[in-house]
């Protein structure tokens, strides 16, 4: 089910929440959300809006699409297609706990101003190990496949 930020308080400490672009869409994201779905609990996936995931790369599937194909994965109940920060969803969210993959402890760990509000609300980080593919790592080889290929 796709729900609008106004519904997020509706499931304060009812769920877990994952976050992330999605796009591309991978077997690690798969494996991410099918051990977030281990906790037990409903598991709210938050869209990052395009803006944020085109300073990274070119927008592959728009936040509205990408939510569509999130919305059909078995391991998520709830998709909500953020238009606003992380603190903020999880501000209102206030989910059981925050999960990340392991590759955000190389860089730290979620930024300092989610896991201070995570630690004020008692919301529990956990980062799981299901870091199977990068979405930037695949379109960077295609990046490079495609310019090799028009070379040749």
């Amino acid at each position: 089910m796709i729900v609008v930020t106004d519904q997020l308080r509706n499931f304060a400490d009812e769920v877990v929440m994952v976050d992330g672009s999605f796009d591309p869409l991978h077997d690690g994201h798969i494996a991410y959300f099918a051990a977030a779905s281990e906790f037990g609990l409903p598991v709210l996936c938050n869209v990052t809006p395009d803006e944020r995931t085109g300073s990274k790369h070119v927008v592959l599937l728009d936040q509205t699409r990408r939510g569509v194909v999130l919305d059909s994965i078995r391991y998520l109940s709830l998709v909500h297609l953020s238009s606003i920060s992380t603190r903020s969803v999880l501000e209102l969210l206030r989910p059981r706990m925050y999960i990340k993959g392991s590759d955000w402890l190389a860089r730290g760990g979620v930024p300092d101003e989610e896991r201070i509000l995570c630690e004020a609300l008692k919301i529990e980080i956990k980062y799981l190990d299901t870091v199977l593919n990068s979405s930037s790592q695949i379109l960077s080889e295609w990046a490079v496949a495609k310019s090799a290929e028009q070379r040749d």
